[in-house]
């Protein structure tokens, strides 16, 4: 224990002699939390919409107008061609066309039907779906209000409306910063300690240090530890310094047991920091260590859950995506923080944490050459 003390000691010295690592730990996860937060949303709103009206008839004007009071579509032009149209999506200027047919009232007055062509620029396939899927929720209400028009007074006043209401749990108001702050936060911790911990001996290797250290008598295990410990309470003040951010400028719920997102993350940056320890020994430098961990990040991000539905990813991703932390840190952040998830949601959690934790510190301790 006493040479484990020794090594953590000298780690915090070295952390806090480096001034080009300091603001990485301490600012960059604020900055990062407030930033992201405002940029990671599901919302579309501005959409281009350009309308194309060969009716020009009062039932065309009052769809028109209902485009125009939403507030996810700012009306860009009216033509009278769809080719003219279509020019605007080789440009990019419009996201969404909304044509019109002639007769478009007349049809709806003597055969109670109408037709209406949307296109949509679908470069951007997410945005393409909400577009479409906001447009025809406009449609659908214009259709509803003409509906009623034509339905015979007599009908109208037997008619009893289908009341539906909805009881939306742990988000009620939709708001976005309530779903990705959570996992903004777990991811930005996953992601700063293993980089961290990743440049942590290669750099030992590129200075010379690490022959020092060969020397002593200091057993493998014993270095890993005490390597891993210091960044082990790095990770805590990164996670509840964002977490109060979050707290502060989003007013994000806390619904949950501060002590359970303690434990659980606690367990977690075993494995990260294992995982990070684990490519210091494996490469020889710094740039590789990057290479490395930036191959690894990149699939944790993009697979973690965080901005796409694990759920819709195929079967042999969510087969590799058991080896994920950031899918665990986010899902069980957003768990304990939004849903008030119990010991017992959470313990389960832990125990497949610290067993992940055993595998690649073992595999770290492994690979580490070390030479007396």
């Amino acid at each position: 224990m006493k040479r484990i003390f020794y090594i953590v000691q000298k780690e915090f010295i070295q952390i806090f002699r480096n001034k080009a690592l300091l603001p990485l730990i301490f600012i960059v996860p604020i900055v990062q939390t407030v930033i992201l937060s405002y940029a990671a949303t599901y919302e579309i709103k501005d959409i281009k919409l350009s309308i194309v009206d060969h009716d020009l008839s009062s039932s065309s004007r009052q769809l028109v107008n209902k485009f125009e009071g939403s507030e996810f579509f700012i009306v860009e032009d009216f033509e009278f061609s769809v080719e003219n149209a279509l020019k605007k999506f080789d440009s990019d200027d419009s996201d969404i066309i909304i044509v019109l047919p002639e007769n478009f009232e007349n049809n709806i007055l003597r055969e109670n039907s109408g037709e209406i062509q949307i296109l949509v620029n679908a470069i951007n396939n997410q945005k393409a779906e909400l577009a479409f899927f906001y447009a025809s929720s406009i449609i659908g209400d214009f259709n509803q209000d003409i509906s009623m028009k034509l339905i015979p007074s007599s009908a109208v006043n037997n008619f009893k409306n289908i009341n539906v209401i909805p009881n939306y749990w742990y988000n009620p108001s939709f708001d976005y910063p309530t779903l990705m702050v959570p996992g903004i936060v777990a991811e930005l911790v996953t992601l700063l300690t293993m980089l961290l911990t990743a440049l942590n001996i290669v750099r030992e290797k590129e200075i010379g240090t690490i022959e020092q250290l060969n020397v002593t008598p200091i057993r493998k295990h014993e270095l890993i530890i005490g390597k891993m410990i210091p960044f082990w309470f790095i990770g805590h003040l990164i996670y509840f310094a964002a977490l109060g951010v979050g707290k502060l400028i989003f007013d994000i719920p806390i619904e949950g047991n501060l002590l359970y997102a303690f434990a659980f993350i606690s367990t977690l940056l075993f494995v990260v920091l294992g995982l990070g320890l684990l490519i210091s020994t494996t490469v020889n430098t710094q740039q590789e260590a990057m290479f490395v961990s930036f191959f690894f990040v990149m699939f944790f991000i993009l697979t973690s859950g965080l901005f796409t539905p694990i759920e819709s990813m195929p079967n042999w991703i969510k087969i590799l995506n058991i080896g994920n932390p950031i899918k665990y840190a986010v899902e069980v952040n957003r768990l304990i923080l939004l849903k008030n998830a119990g010991w017992n949601v959470v313990s389960g959690f832990c125990v497949k944490m610290l067993i992940y934790a055993a595998i690649v510190n073992s595999l770290a301790v492994w690979r580490y050459k070390k030479t007396v």
